[in-house]
Protein backbone atom coordinates (compact mmCIF):
# COMPACT_ATOMS: atom_id res chain seq x y z
CA UNK A 1 0.00 0.00 0.00
CA UNK A 2 1.06 3.79 -0.66
CA UNK A 3 2.28 6.09 2.06
CA UNK A 4 -0.92 8.17 0.75
CA UNK A 5 -3.46 4.75 0.91
CA UNK A 6 -1.96 3.93 4.25
CA UNK A 7 -2.80 7.65 5.56
CA UNK A 8 -5.95 7.68 4.12
CA UNK A 9 -7.09 5.02 5.83
CA UNK A 10 -5.66 5.81 8.97
CA UNK A 11 -7.89 8.81 8.76
CA UNK A 12 -11.49 7.23 7.74
CA UNK A 13 -10.11 4.91 10.96
CA UNK A 14 -9.59 7.71 13.20
CA UNK A 15 -13.15 9.07 12.10
CA UNK A 16 -15.22 6.05 12.26
CA UNK A 17 -13.93 5.35 16.18
CA UNK A 18 -13.84 8.47 16.98
CA UNK A 19 -10.59 8.45 18.17
CA UNK A 20 -10.04 11.26 20.76
CA UNK A 21 -6.52 13.38 20.42
CA UNK A 22 -6.58 14.83 23.90
CA UNK A 23 -6.83 17.88 25.17
CA UNK A 24 -4.02 18.98 22.58
CA UNK A 25 -6.02 19.90 19.78
CA UNK A 26 -9.49 21.78 20.35
CA UNK A 27 -12.63 20.88 19.19
CA UNK A 28 -14.02 21.05 15.67
CA UNK A 29 -15.53 24.66 15.27
CA UNK A 30 -12.93 25.99 17.22
CA UNK A 31 -9.99 25.77 14.35
CA UNK A 32 -11.65 28.69 12.01
CA UNK A 33 -11.05 31.62 15.10
CA UNK A 34 -7.12 29.84 15.83
CA UNK A 35 -4.23 32.22 14.42
CA UNK A 36 -1.92 30.26 13.01
CA UNK A 37 0.70 30.60 16.20
CA UNK A 38 -1.69 29.00 18.09
CA UNK A 39 -2.72 26.42 16.14
CA UNK A 40 0.74 25.31 14.89
CA UNK A 41 2.12 24.17 18.30
CA UNK A 42 -0.57 21.90 19.22
CA UNK A 43 -0.39 20.17 15.59
CA UNK A 44 3.38 20.06 16.32
CA UNK A 45 2.50 18.19 19.61
CA UNK A 46 -0.29 15.76 18.03
CA UNK A 47 2.75 14.47 15.53
CA UNK A 48 5.00 14.10 18.39
CA UNK A 49 2.42 11.99 20.20
CA UNK A 50 1.35 10.22 17.34
CA UNK A 51 3.99 9.98 15.55
CA UNK A 52 2.43 10.74 12.04
CA UNK A 53 -0.55 12.11 10.51
CA UNK A 54 -2.51 13.05 7.64
CA UNK A 55 -3.39 16.01 6.10
CA UNK A 56 -7.51 15.02 6.32
CA UNK A 57 -7.17 13.95 10.18
CA UNK A 58 -5.96 17.57 11.24
CA UNK A 59 -8.26 19.17 9.00
CA UNK A 60 -10.99 17.25 10.23
CA UNK A 61 -9.87 18.16 13.81
CA UNK A 62 -9.38 21.74 13.75
CA UNK A 63 -11.89 21.96 11.62
CA UNK A 64 -10.17 24.01 8.90
CA UNK A 65 -9.25 23.41 5.00
CA UNK A 66 -6.31 20.96 3.54
CA UNK A 67 -4.47 24.13 2.23
CA UNK A 68 -4.26 25.65 6.20
CA UNK A 69 -3.25 22.43 7.16
CA UNK A 70 -0.66 21.93 4.13
CA UNK A 71 0.54 25.95 5.42
CA UNK A 72 1.02 25.02 8.60
CA UNK A 73 2.85 21.73 7.86
CA UNK A 74 5.20 23.87 5.83
CA UNK A 75 6.52 26.43 8.54
CA UNK A 76 6.51 23.56 11.36
CA UNK A 77 8.92 21.68 8.83
CA UNK A 78 10.95 25.29 7.67
CA UNK A 79 11.43 25.31 11.60
CA UNK A 80 12.61 21.84 12.21
CA UNK A 81 9.53 20.82 14.21
CA UNK A 82 8.04 18.30 12.06
CA UNK A 83 9.11 16.36 8.87
CA UNK A 84 6.56 16.56 5.85
CA UNK A 85 5.93 13.42 4.35
CA UNK A 86 3.86 12.22 0.92
CA UNK A 87 -0.45 13.33 2.27
CA UNK A 88 0.67 14.15 6.17
CA UNK A 89 3.79 15.19 8.44
CA UNK A 90 5.88 12.55 11.06
CA UNK A 91 8.01 13.55 13.72
CA UNK A 92 10.98 14.55 12.41
CA UNK A 93 14.28 12.09 12.42
CA UNK A 94 17.07 13.52 14.65
CA UNK A 95 19.94 15.35 12.61
CA UNK A 96 23.51 14.70 11.65
CA UNK A 97 25.84 17.47 10.12
CA UNK A 98 28.11 17.41 7.39
CA UNK A 99 32.02 17.96 7.53
CA UNK A 100 33.30 20.40 8.38
CA UNK A 101 35.07 21.86 5.73
CA UNK A 102 30.91 21.74 4.24
CA UNK A 103 29.92 23.60 7.53
CA UNK A 104 32.45 26.49 6.91
CA UNK A 105 30.99 26.53 3.32
CA UNK A 106 27.31 27.96 4.82
CA UNK A 107 25.41 30.41 6.33
CA UNK A 108 28.64 32.79 5.99
CA UNK A 109 26.89 36.32 6.43
CA UNK A 110 25.64 34.65 9.76
CA UNK A 111 28.18 33.60 11.07
CA UNK A 112 30.14 36.60 10.50
CA UNK A 113 27.19 38.46 11.93
CA UNK A 114 27.54 36.39 15.02
CA UNK A 115 30.98 36.83 15.63
CA UNK A 116 31.16 40.10 15.63
CA UNK A 117 28.30 39.99 18.60
CA UNK A 118 30.61 37.21 20.39
CA UNK A 119 33.34 40.64 20.15
CA UNK A 120 30.94 42.70 21.58
CA UNK A 121 30.17 40.51 24.39
CA UNK A 122 33.67 39.92 25.63
CA UNK A 123 35.58 42.06 27.78
CA UNK A 124 39.64 42.24 27.66
CA UNK A 125 41.31 40.11 29.82
CA UNK A 126 38.38 37.50 29.79
CA UNK A 127 39.39 33.72 30.46
CA UNK A 128 37.38 31.42 27.81
CA UNK A 129 36.97 27.83 27.34
CA UNK A 130 36.11 27.99 23.26
CA UNK A 131 35.24 24.69 21.38
CA UNK A 132 35.53 23.76 17.95
CA UNK A 133 33.19 24.74 15.41
CA UNK A 134 32.63 26.84 11.75
CA UNK A 135 31.08 29.80 14.08
CA UNK A 136 33.80 29.78 16.55
CA UNK A 137 36.22 30.28 14.09
CA UNK A 138 34.28 32.52 11.94
CA UNK A 139 35.16 34.76 15.26
CA UNK A 140 38.69 34.24 15.19
CA UNK A 141 39.78 37.69 13.72
CA UNK A 142 37.04 39.49 16.11
CA UNK A 143 38.67 37.47 18.99
CA UNK A 144 42.01 38.40 17.87
CA UNK A 145 41.49 42.08 18.47
CA UNK A 146 40.20 41.56 21.98
CA UNK A 147 43.02 42.10 24.52
CA UNK A 148 44.36 40.40 27.32
CA UNK A 149 42.40 37.12 26.69
CA UNK A 150 43.32 33.93 28.10
CA UNK A 151 41.60 30.90 25.41
CA UNK A 152 41.63 27.25 26.51
CA UNK A 153 40.53 25.49 23.43
CA UNK A 154 40.72 22.18 21.34
CA UNK A 155 40.37 23.99 18.24
CA UNK A 156 43.57 23.60 16.42
CA UNK A 157 42.76 25.92 13.69
CA UNK A 158 41.34 28.70 16.42
CA UNK A 159 44.38 28.11 18.41
CA UNK A 160 46.82 29.00 15.33
CA UNK A 161 44.41 32.17 14.13
CA UNK A 162 44.64 33.66 17.56
CA UNK A 163 48.90 32.55 17.65
CA UNK A 164 48.88 36.19 16.00
CA UNK A 165 47.51 37.92 19.08
CA UNK A 166 48.38 38.41 22.48
CA UNK A 167 46.12 35.79 23.66
CA UNK A 168 47.56 33.15 26.36
CA UNK A 169 46.44 30.26 24.71
CA UNK A 170 46.16 26.81 26.29
CA UNK A 171 45.65 24.23 23.23
CA UNK A 172 43.88 21.02 24.85
CA UNK A 173 46.31 17.71 23.93
CA UNK A 174 43.96 14.47 22.85
CA UNK A 175 42.63 12.33 19.93
CA UNK A 176 43.33 14.20 16.97
CA UNK A 177 40.32 14.43 14.29
CA UNK A 178 41.80 15.58 11.37
CA UNK A 179 38.28 16.42 9.57
CA UNK A 180 37.65 19.93 12.22
CA UNK A 181 41.40 19.49 13.43
CA UNK A 182 40.12 19.17 16.81
CA UNK A 183 41.29 16.94 20.33
CA UNK A 184 38.77 14.83 21.81
CA UNK A 185 38.73 12.41 24.18
CA UNK A 186 39.32 11.63 28.10
CA UNK A 187 42.61 13.41 27.69
CA UNK A 188 40.97 16.66 27.05
CA UNK A 189 38.41 15.91 29.42
CA UNK A 190 40.55 15.18 32.23
CA UNK A 191 42.86 18.66 30.93
CA UNK A 192 40.04 20.55 31.35
CA UNK A 193 39.68 19.75 34.87
CA UNK A 194 42.39 21.84 35.86
CA UNK A 195 40.92 25.24 34.31
CA UNK A 196 38.26 27.65 35.04
CA UNK A 197 36.83 29.86 32.88
CA UNK A 198 34.39 33.33 33.13
CA UNK A 199 32.61 31.86 29.88
CA UNK A 200 32.57 29.00 27.70
CA UNK A 201 31.87 29.82 24.06
CA UNK A 202 30.37 26.93 22.77
CA UNK A 203 28.88 25.78 19.10
CA UNK A 204 25.93 23.38 18.94
CA UNK A 205 24.32 21.25 16.14
CA UNK A 206 20.72 22.28 17.72
CA UNK A 207 18.80 24.27 19.99
CA UNK A 208 15.36 23.40 21.22
CA UNK A 209 14.12 26.50 23.69
CA UNK A 210 11.60 23.59 25.40
CA UNK A 211 14.98 21.02 25.72
CA UNK A 212 18.28 22.89 25.21
CA UNK A 213 21.51 22.64 23.60
CA UNK A 214 22.29 19.73 22.01
CA UNK A 215 24.95 17.50 19.13
CA UNK A 216 25.56 15.19 16.72
CA UNK A 217 28.51 14.52 17.97
CA UNK A 218 29.05 12.51 21.35
CA UNK A 219 32.60 13.70 21.57
CA UNK A 220 32.18 17.29 20.95
CA UNK A 221 28.81 17.35 23.36
CA UNK A 222 31.37 15.52 25.72
CA UNK A 223 33.71 18.09 26.17
CA UNK A 224 31.40 20.79 25.48
CA UNK A 225 29.85 19.34 29.01
CA UNK A 226 33.23 19.40 30.80
CA UNK A 227 33.43 23.21 29.65
CA UNK A 228 30.19 24.17 31.23
CA UNK A 229 31.27 22.76 34.45
CA UNK A 230 34.13 24.79 34.89
CA UNK A 231 32.88 27.87 33.42
CA UNK A 232 30.79 30.49 35.21
CA UNK A 233 28.47 31.58 32.32
CA UNK A 234 27.80 29.64 29.23
CA UNK A 235 27.11 31.49 25.73
CA UNK A 236 26.15 29.99 22.97
CA UNK A 237 26.66 30.67 19.23
CA UNK A 238 23.93 29.80 16.77
CA UNK A 239 22.48 30.68 13.63
CA UNK A 240 18.96 29.99 12.63
CA UNK A 241 19.25 27.29 10.94
CA UNK A 242 20.38 25.17 14.63
CA UNK A 243 17.31 26.08 15.78
CA UNK A 244 13.60 24.30 16.48
CA UNK A 245 16.12 21.09 16.12
CA UNK A 246 17.12 17.65 17.66
CA UNK A 247 20.43 16.29 17.69
CA UNK A 248 21.35 12.68 19.22
CA UNK A 249 23.64 14.04 22.22
CA UNK A 250 22.57 16.57 25.25
CA UNK A 251 24.82 19.31 25.89
CA UNK A 252 22.80 21.76 28.39
CA UNK A 253 19.15 22.41 29.38
CA UNK A 254 18.07 26.15 27.85
CA UNK A 255 18.75 27.12 31.40
CA UNK A 256 21.49 26.79 31.78
CA UNK A 257 22.69 29.32 29.03
CA UNK A 258 22.78 32.70 29.31
CA UNK A 259 23.70 34.26 26.44
CA UNK A 260 23.22 32.88 22.97
CA UNK A 261 24.13 34.64 19.86
CA UNK A 262 21.82 34.47 16.45
CA UNK A 263 20.87 36.16 13.90
CA UNK A 264 17.93 38.24 12.41
CA UNK A 265 16.10 35.53 10.18
CA UNK A 266 15.50 33.56 13.97
CA UNK A 267 11.72 33.39 13.83
CA UNK A 268 9.52 34.98 16.35
CA UNK A 269 8.36 31.95 18.22
CA UNK A 270 11.58 30.75 19.29
CA UNK A 271 12.50 34.36 20.42
CA UNK A 272 9.72 34.54 22.58
CA UNK A 273 10.54 30.76 23.81
CA UNK A 274 13.63 32.11 25.04
CA UNK A 275 12.06 35.24 26.73
CA UNK A 276 10.19 32.99 28.60
CA UNK A 277 13.11 30.75 30.03
CA UNK A 278 15.20 33.73 30.53
CA UNK A 279 17.98 33.51 28.21
CA UNK A 280 19.39 36.53 27.04
CA UNK A 281 19.31 36.63 23.11
CA UNK A 282 21.23 38.81 20.64
CA UNK A 283 20.46 38.83 16.84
Amino acid sequence: MTRQGQLGREFHHLVKNSVDLGPLARSAGDGVTMKPHERQPQIEAIIRREGEVSVDMLAARFDVSSETIRRDLGMLAEAGRVQKVHGGARRPFLISEPSHDARLGTEIDAKAHIGRSLGRAIAPGETIFIDTGSTTLAAADTLAAIPGLTIITNSCRLAERLGRSDAVIHLLGGRYGADNAQTTGSAVIQQLQAFRADRAVLTVSAIDPAIGAMDASLDEADIARAMIRNARSVTVLADATKFGRQAAHAVCDIDRIDLILSEGKLQRAHKEALADRGVELWT
